[in-house]
């Protein structure tokens, strides 16, 4: 500062003519204004127009001389009072950014402990095109639920229940070429269709299927007239096959293990099991693992509705299931059925080796008063009447299967909204088109709200809105045979999905009644669905939003409402084989199933009846709820995915684990490797969540990057030490194989059982009867922490950035 004060010194000593500015005060007239005079400068105009430094005379202090520098006292006075005016202009200047700084971060969307939540206020380019500026959620969800038309949906519903669209029928070609047309006319960057050629099993009309009465002799006998003759289980096993009956109620590993456990062995017989707890594949999956020669399927009244003032299934009237564990063609497991591709003539594991049949609840009750033994527990009572429901068995059957493959060309149709600021990341939404009956609530809602999303998006865009992410729309065929459609499509992109897809969002089993709402989702998009419900109103609870009444039953809404994604589910495939979070929704009824889904009942007039005239209102609501959730998704800056659900989804799982901790270590064993995976993954999640935080939404580019890492959270959880062909379902917490937490968790409670644990059900490679094995523990343990420390690793970014305690 000193030397800075002597070169100024000398500058001026050195100056020519140095000019001063004096202002003082002038008497008379101008008393009270200032008056310039110049000071040892020449007169003139140039002399005035000259720019001068200017200096405020004060009292002549004495020896003062003019034209010769005095810097006492005030030089000095000002040199040391320098470095203090510096520093304290400096501590200002801090203290106001700071101050600023706090008050933008109080207004980002993004601050507290869900951060990836976004406020009403943040902003949305509309894009290069908008003629409207800048829009915001407030105006995009205005402008949304204005366009959204109630009264096209039950139209379409109605329509479209009319038609007959079984997978490969020419009425489901002609119902392709409609809906492909109506995209077309919607104001959609590309519209076009994928075409499967796949294996779908029908019933043989020259030989039906049938079940008889076997004599002492084991000859057949009488035959029981199927009622509902056209009602089958597609990819059932075909042939003869007798036995005697025994009553194993939902078929599920416990019940048979019950079975066995009261004296009634399940091996050599034939179950007569109820429609419900599990699909039909999982049924027929256990029967097998328990060494059941076959399986007929009925539909209890118990399982439904017992208020006599609703509708219910006719007695005679049997239920529609396939039995493929799995999903997708079974005739090409792991690969795309495209172009009539041929392969080596592989099936899938999924597919079972007995046959299966469904039967009306006539048929059943018949059954029942044949059989003996013991009474089935109470919990296994059902409701038909006349029938005491003992376990058996009784007397013999022969079921005969006579379902024929037939190679069927199946269309999926797509549409599609560009996005303008990352168009190669989509938010996927879907809902089935076929269906075997009328299908008004399996595919015939899910397709109306299909179309009126696609409308309403549609005029969105002619009214400034452009997503930042890709909007896909897909009507999905073969559903009814298991996700064969969408399962194909995901086969043939398999390699890029996880890389571009978003979000699966699916409209399927969308409404089946009014009163209780439930989603299916991955742990990623619960905080979403919670802020979408805030927003949504009831369809039957006036004044109330969702989520209010959701809560006014239980406080713990996500105990409510959230519910795992199963196998029969469109969307399960997208997240257990691909690794995208998906999210299925559905209005129950009382927590009671609809009863005519999967029979030639579910059609439009009574599902109108059900809902007592409310279908219009809760179709709405559905379509309102996953429309604003594609809002979200596709034009928030920030994916609205909450990473940090996983870490709460481990802990719970590993607190299972705990149980066995004390049988491991009197082995020698110990589970302190998935432990530490477990907690270098909640590390990772907070430390990306701080990260996002202290960031600014405003750069492309690095919101760019957190959005690739969190939209591939849900991939990260897929094994990557199994091979697809062999486990296409590879997620750890939602797959099937010897690599899940739930295979490992079936295997550790054979510590305490011995080799009489229930066999079957989420390990493959498990072995029925062997007990506890060392090294089969240690492999799936290796399987289960290396893929949950992978991703932990790639939660934390760079390899640089990784700082886990393994």
């Amino acid at each position: 500062m000193e030397r800075l004060w002597g070169l100024l010194q000398r500058a001026q000593q050195l100056s020519p003519q140095p000019s001063q500015t004096i202002y003082k005060r002038v008497e008379g007239t101008q008393q009270g204004h200032l008056e310039e005079e110049e000071e040892d400068g020449e007169e003139g105009p140039e002399a005035r127009a000259h720019f001068c430094p200017m200096e405020l005379t004060g009292p002549e202090p004495l020896g003062y001389r003019p034209g010769r520098q005095n810097l006492v006292p005030w030089a000095a006075a000002g040199r040391r009072a320098a470095p203090y005016l510096v520093l304290t202009a400096l501590l200002i200047f801090t203290g106001a950014f700071l101050l600023g700084y706090v008050a933008f971060r109080g207004s980002c969307q993004a601050c507290g402990d869900s951060v990836l939540v976004v406020s009403e206020d943040v902003n949305y380019e509309s894009g290069l095109d908008s003629r409207q500026g800048t829009l915001y959620w407030s105006d995009l969800q205005a402008m949304f639920l204005q366009l959204l038309e109630e009264g096209r949906l039950e139209d379409t519903i109605r329509q479209t229940s009319l038609r007959e669209r079984v997978a490969g029928s020419a009425g489901m070609a002609a119902l392709t070429q409609d809906i492909s047309a109506a995209l077309s006319r919607q104001k959609l960057d590309h519209v076009w269709t994928d075409t499967h050629y796949v294996g779908l099993q029908f019933p043989d009309p020259a030989h039906p299927n049938t079940l008889h009465w076997v004599d002492a002799a084991g000859k057949a006998g009488e035959q029981l007239p199927l009622e509902d003759p056209d009602a089958y289980c597609p990819y059932s096993a075909t042939g003869n096959t007798t036995g005697e009956l025994v009553y194993a109620n939902y078929g599920r590993p416990q019940d048979l293990q019950e079975l066995r456990a009261r004296g009634v062995e399940p091996a050599g017989r034939l179950l007569l099991v109820r429609v419900g707890a599990t699909s039909f594949a999982q049924k027929v999956a256990s029967a097998q693992d328990f060494g059941a020669r076959g399986v007929l399927i009925y539909p209890d009244p118990a399982d439904f509705s017992q208020d006599p003032l609703k509708l219910s299934l006719s007695s005679h009237r049997a239920v529609y299931g396939h039995v493929h564990l799995g999903t997708g063609d079974p005739y090409t497991p792991g690969f795309p059925s495209f172009n009539q591709t041929q392969f080596p003539p592989v099936e899938s594991s999924g597919l079972p080796s007995i046959p299966a049949q469904p039967i009306s609840a006539d048929i059943a009750s018949h059954l029942l008063r044949k059989l003996e033994g013991p009474v089935a527990p109470q919990e296994w009572q059902g409701h038909l009447p006349g029938s005491p429901y003992r376990l058996g068995p009784g007397p013999g059957l022969q079921l005969g299967v006579n379902n024929h493959k037939v190679s069927t060309p199946i269309s999926n149709i797509f549409g599609c909204i560009e996005g303008f600021s990352e168009p190669d990341h989509y938010v996927v939404i879907g809902a089935q088109r076929d269906a075997w009956g009328p299908g008004a609530a399996k595919s015939a809602v899910g397709t109306a709200i299909l179309l009126e999303l696609v409308r309403t998006f549609s005029s969105m865009l002619s009214n400034g809105f452009r997503p930042r992410r890709s909007l896909l729309f897909i009507s999905w065929d073969g559903g009814d045979f298991g996700s064969v459609g969408s399962t194909e499509w995901l086969e043939g992109y398999l390699s890029v999905l996880h890389l571009k897809a978003v979000v699966y969002v699916s409209l399927d089993n969308a409404v089946l009644g009014d009163d209780k709402f439930h989603a299916k989702t991955s742990p990623l998009l619960i905080s979403l669905i919670e802020n979408i419900l805030k927003q949504v109103d009831s369809p039957n609870h006036s004044g109330q939003t969702l989520h209010e009444q959701l809560v006014f039953t239980n406080s713990s809404w996500d105990a409510e409402v959230i519910r795992p994604l199963p196998m029969d589910s469109s969307a399960y495939s997208f997240t257990a084989f691909v690794g995208v979070p998906a999210v299925e929704f559905s209005f129950m009824e009382d927590d009671q199933a609809y009863p005519f889904l999967h029979t030639k009942e579910d059609t439009y007039e009574n599902l109108h009846k059900m809902l007592r005239g409310r279908l219009p209102a809760v179709a709405q609501a559905v379509a309102q709820l996953a429309g604003q959730l594609l809002i979200r998704l596709s034009h928030d800056h920030l994916l609205p995915l909450d990473f940090g659900r996983y870490g709460e989804v481990v802990l719970r799982h590993i607190g299972s684990l705990n149980e066995y901790s004390g049988d491991l270590k009197a082995r020698g064993l110990t589970l302190q490797w998935v432990y530490s995976a477990r907690g270098d993954y909640i590390r990772a999640a907070e430390k990306l969540r701080k990260e996002i935080y202290s960031s600014e939404q405003s750069d492309e580019r690095l919101m760019r990057m957190y959005n690739v890492r969190i939209m591939r959270v849900e991939f990260y959880f897929l094994s990557q030490y199994v091979s697809p062909a062999d486990s296409p379902f590879r997620h750890i917490f939602l797959g099937r194989g010897d690599h899940t937490l739930g295979a490992l968790l079936d295997h550790l409670r054979l510590l305490r059982t011995g080799g009489s644990g229930v066999p079957g059900a989420r390990s493959s490679a498990a072995a029925p009867g062997l007990g506890f094995q060392e090294s089969r523990f240690r492999r799936q343990l290796a399987l289960l922490t290396w893929t949950l420390q992978g991703a932990a690793n790639a939660l934390s970014g760079d390899v640089w950035n990784i700082d886990n305690n393994f």
